[in-house]
């Protein structure tokens, strides 16, 4: 069964890019797009991605080497996506501090979408974990992108316990998802980068990885599209140790002069 070409290996490929696809209609649908347009834009640009992708994988006209074309460009259009949306999400967790928030998100936008194109630029001349240099340059982005998207989405867990800041249900839900899929994938394209990992091997670690990508999907229409029963009105968080407000008060006065 954990064969590529398998009925799982199409139904783990295609199954959750078609949910996400399907997701993003209808959170455009029922206008939720315009209170989180970047992770509209995400789950729709991502879905078509892959289905491409997949399509080039099945169709024998394409040739190998034009596959691993499609995937590294496909793999830097989703870092990028997914570094905008993470400047998203930290704006939304900083809501209330307007400065702090405008001045995180340029930070973090500015600093991933460099880290991603400085790792393009090394992935292309890196040193070959494959005869084909386009596949051991893809699993070096693919590794690299990883680590940068799971470094940023700590900052925001920690960020968030550190000044008591509290998560809206969307925003919580994306950046889970997002964490679970980063960790996952960070560890299965680490080994292929940096091992010599047999057919069956890689085989296995992009079930693993398709798997996963299935419950992250799930995990954003749970978040995303179930609205939980019986829900309490949330009550004011403590005030923080460390006061944002000042922080917020002298960003400001720094950005006005």
């Amino acid at each position: 069964m954990l064969q590529a070409h398998s009925f799982l290996w199409h139904y783990l490929w295609v199954a959750p890019n078609v949910l996400l696809l399907v997701l993003a209609v209808l959170l455009w649908r029922r206008r939720v797009g315009e209170r989180f347009p970047v992770f509209v834009a995400f789950a729709f640009v991502s879905a078509i991605a892959q289905l491409t992708l997949y399509v080039a994988d099945v169709l024998p006209s394409i040739s190998a080497e034009n596959f691993w074309r499609i995937d590294w460009t496909c793999l830097l259009i989703e870092a990028l996506l997914k570094f905008v949306l993470i400047t998203e999400i930290f704006a939304r967790l900083f809501g209330r501090y307007p400065s702090v928030a405008r001045t995180s998100r340029s930070f973090v936008r500015g600093f991933g979408v460099t880290l991603v194109l400085v790792a393009a630029v090394i992935a292309a001349y890196s040193r070959a974990d494959s005869t084909f240099r386009l596949i051991s340059g893809t699993h070096l982005l693919g590794q690299t992108a990883f680590i940068i998207e799971c470094g940023l989405v700590l900052c925001l867990f920690l960020f968030a316990a550190y000044f008591r800041l509290s998560w809206d249900r969307a925003s919580f839900g994306v950046t889970l998802g997002l964490g679970v899929s980063a960790s996952v994938h960070l560890a299965t394209w680490a080994l292929m980068a940096n091992t010599n990992l047999s057919v069956y091997a890689r085989s296995n670690l992009d079930f693993l990885n398709m798997a996963t990508y299935h419950i992250c999907v799930l995990i954003w229409i749970y978040y995303l599209l179930v609205v939980p029963k019986n829900v309490s009105k949330p009550k004011d968080p403590p005030p923080p140790e460390h006061d944002l407000q000042v922080w917020n008060q002298e960003l400001e006065r720094l950005l006005h002069q």
